[in-house]
Formats: structure tokens, sequence, C-alpha cells
């Protein structure tokens, strides 16, 4: 019978959920759901001083807004400090760990020493000759120590699924530090012993995770535990072909939301970074992910973070919104008015937004009292002042004649004033000053949906204000 896969997501909440951990967690999902397997969130908190609980409520709210469900956890490892220690003293007591009661400066001393006889720094192993009776003196006298395990100086080979064949010589590493104290284990340890007890069969994360693999691997043996599949995904490399880091800005999932990036967008971007599915298609939905997903169509080198991609996506998202849920979306980004008003100015806005955020930007001219703009603006092509003036004065003609019943939507409007534009031979002779009146933009959305939205009285004010700013027209 062939075992259940079961994947994990192992984020340290010493931060908030990173693009690339999202795409991590979003691999190991599919990968999971695809093969039938189960999905577990582990909280890997056991770095008490970095660990802080707003970063695990982030990470968690992530999860909920991005819609990756998970069937187990989340499991705290600090909830599971008893469970490291019974293994620690099993490795202490059969010497294949030890208690290293080295100073840091000598640590320093030795490392420099060894780089200056162009050697890779490594530990020396001094400890691990220590007597029993010294082990049990320099612990009964407080002296400060950790934990080491003894790696074998041996080569280390494995298959990882995107990678194929990978080796190691582990001669060149050392003797690594696995607990502080027998309280305080560390990742590489209490990872080794959590993927046992959790019956994890695949270990899906970021490459700079590689070298982590073969002391894992040695962990493994000395503890008696099954080897796991290994898959190490391609690092998210920015444009310039440098790694993402969390010092570069907006690269955390919370920031991104923030942005008014929707969490189908992310989802579907995050998928195709360092993944094809092998064919043209670019939309891709959960459940058609679950479907086409697979390690062995990862590739292996660097994934490039493609942001007008990005927006490519979420634009396409947006569009996808009803009118309803979109206005409610982008109610935070604008002043407070009434819904129906904001449903107007959301929907001929639409088809522009890239992200939620830009509405912002592309509105603000609807709730400000009166515009100012160089009278510049209102010119189209080789237009005088005095012709400027007379369409000013058309369309305010044309307006005050429209009853309200015919403002009900953008299309009546545009039925009535487009044909009186086309009479002109140019549109833009009527179309631009208007447009440029009512927004006091050089770009926005066109005349006949700002109108619209504005209403007839605050548009015949923005046309007069217009006059204004113009001034007497020069001949």
């Amino acid at each position: 019978m062939t075992p259940q896969v079961r994947t994990r997501f192992a984020p340290a909440p010493t931060g908030n959920l990173h693009i690339g951990g999202a795409r991590s967690a979003l691999f190991n999902y599919l990968f999971a759901k695809n093969k039938g397997g189960s999905f577990i969130l582990r909280i890997d908190d056991t770095d008490v001083e970095r660990s802080k609980p707003e970063f695990e409520k982030d990470i968690l709210e992530s999860f909920e807004w991005l819609k990756i469900p998970y069937d187990e956890g989340p499991i705290r490892q600090s909830d599971r400090l008893d469970i490291y220690e019974n293994y620690l003293k099993k490795l202490l007591k059969e010497n294949k760990a030890y208690y290293c009661f080295c100073r840091e400066e000598e640590l320093e001393a030795q490392r420099q020493e060894q780089m200056s006889r162009g050697e890779a720094p490594k530990y020396s192993g001094r400890c691990s000759k220590l007597s029993k009776t010294e082990v049990e003196k320099n612990l009964k006298e407080g002296k400060p120590s950790v934990i080491r395990f003894a790696v074998e100086p041996k080569k280390v080979k494995f298959k990882d699924i995107i990678r194929q064949e990978v080796e190691f010589d582990m001669g060149l590493a050392g003797d690594i530090v696995i607990a502080k104290t027998l309280t305080c284990p560390l990742y590489n340890f209490t990872s080794v012993v959590d993927d046992s007890e959790m019956k994890i069969s695949h270990v899906i994360r970021g490459e700079e995770h590689l070298s982590n693999t073969p002391r894992q691997i040695l962990l493994q043996e000395a503890l008696g535990f099954d080897r796991l599949e290994y898959a190490h995904l391609p690092l998210i490399l920015s444009p310039d072909r440098s790694k993402m880091s969390k010092r570069q800005g907006d690269v955390a999932v919370s920031d991104y939301r923030k942005e008014g990036y929707l969490p189908e967008a992310i989802i579907n971007f995050i998928a195709f970074l360092g993944w094809n599915p092998g064919n043209e298609r670019e939309i891709y939905a959960l459940p058609s992910l679950i479907k086409e997903f697979s390690l062995e169509r990862v590739q292996k080198a660097g994934a490039i973070f493609n942001v007008q991609r990005l927006d490519f996506l979420n634009g396409f998202y947006i569009r996808q919104r009803s009118m309803e849920k979109l206005t409610e979306l982008c109610l935070a980004y604008l002043p407070a008015l009434d819904f129906e008003q904001a449903k107007k100015i959301v929907f001929i806005h639409q088809e522009r937004l890239k992200k939620l955020s830009e509405i912002a930007e592309l509105t603000d001219f609807f709730f400000q009292d009166k515009l100012n703009y160089d009278k510049g603006l209102l010119k189209w092509k080789d237009m005088t002042e005095k012709e400027i003036k007379e369409s000013l004065e058309k369309s305010e003609k044309i307006i005050s004649g429209i009853r309200e019943e015919n403002w009900e939507t953008k299309e009546s409007l545009q039925n009535i004033l487009l044909p009186e534009a086309e009479k002109l031979g140019d549109k833009g002779i009527l179309l631009w000053p208007l447009r440029a009146a009512l927004s006091g933009k050089q770009t926005s959305a066109g005349p006949f949906e700002i109108a619209w939205a504005l209403g007839k009285e605050k548009t015949l004010k923005r046309l007069k204000e217009a006059k204004e700013i113009l001034g007497n027209p020069i001949s």
C-alpha cells in the first residue's frame, strides 16, 4: 500500500509571511491535494527572542486571505519542547551528540585561522573528546554550552525531485549545533523530529534550504527515522536577477494585500514562479492548479518576479468582480461617501484599475470642491482660447437642457453629447475641454462617465469654474 502523501509548510513567526513563503505553502498544498494527501501548517516558533505573536497572526491571516486551507494545524513547536528534549537525551546517551563549552571568541579565532589557510571553516570537534566527568563538572559549574551533533564525515547523496541527484561532502561541514539547551532546540533538529513524528512524506521548500538537507538526513539516520522525499524550489529573483529579500520593500503578502491586489491574482501569479503547466494557458483558479500541478514541471533556474504580469492578472480579476463587491473593496481607499455614488465612481474606472489602491489617485478629483489646473489643459490641438470658451459654453448649454431622467445612465448622456461633438468634424473640440474641465487631469475617464458620476449640478459648476480659469480669452 502506497503511503499517504503528507506535506507541510513550517514558517518561523519572525516576520510577516513573505511572498516566497506563500509560494512554498501553495506548492506544498497543490502537490498534496493533487496526490489526494494532506497539507499541514506548522509554526516553527522555538526562536523565542525573534518569534512574535503579531507575526504568527499575520501568517494565519494571510493563509485565510489567500484561501489556502490546511488539513492539520497550526501546530506550534513551542508546545512540543518535551518531545525534542527526549530525542536530544537519546542522542547524548548514544554519543551521537555532545555538549560544547567553547566560547564564541575561541570559535571565531578558529574560523579565522582555518580561512587563512584557505580551508572552509568548521568546528574542530574539540569538546567531543571531553570525558563524561569533565562534561558533568562543566555543567554543574554552569559553564555556557550548546549541544552539537556529531556529523559523520561522509558523502551524503539524495535525489531531489527538481534537481535530480545531489551530493554533499559532509567531511567539510563539521559538527553542527542542534540545541542551545535541552529545552531550546534549533531548526535542523526540530524539523527532523517533527517531520518524522507528523509522518511527513515530502519536504518541498526553497533552494536556500538545500544545504540543510544533508544535515537533516544524517540526523534522520542517527535517530532511526525514514528518509523523506525532497524538492527544492528555485529562488525568486527581482527583475535585476538579485534575490528577493524581506528588506527590499513590499514583499510580504500583507503588503500586496494593502496595495489592493486580490488573493486570486496572487495565487495565480506565485503558481507560475518556477512552475509551468506546459501550455499557453495563463489564468488558473485553485481547483485547476490542483489538477494540473506537478513537481516535475518546476524549473531549477531562478524565477523572475515580474510585477507587470502580477498587475495584468490583478486587473483581470478586478474586472471579474461584481460591481457591488468591487465597490466594497474600493471603499477602503475612498473618502466616506454614499455607496451608490461610490459604485458609479468605481464602475467607470473598473477597466482602468490594475490594483485597488489606484482608485484613490484616479478619482481624487471627484472629492475636490474646486479643481486647480493650468488653463492650457483645456486646449485641444491648436484651439484658441476663444474657441475653448465657445466649446465650454456649448457643453454648458447642452447639459443645462438635459432632463434628469436622461441622467440615469452614462449611455444617455453619450447619446446626447456625442452627436453634437460629431457635428463639429472633430469630436475633441467639444469633448476634450469638457473632460478636462470635469477632471482637471491630462488623462482620466471619459467625459460622459465623469458627468454621469458627478451629477448634473456639479458638472455645470465645473464648467463654470473652467471658464473662470480660462479668463478673458485672447482674440
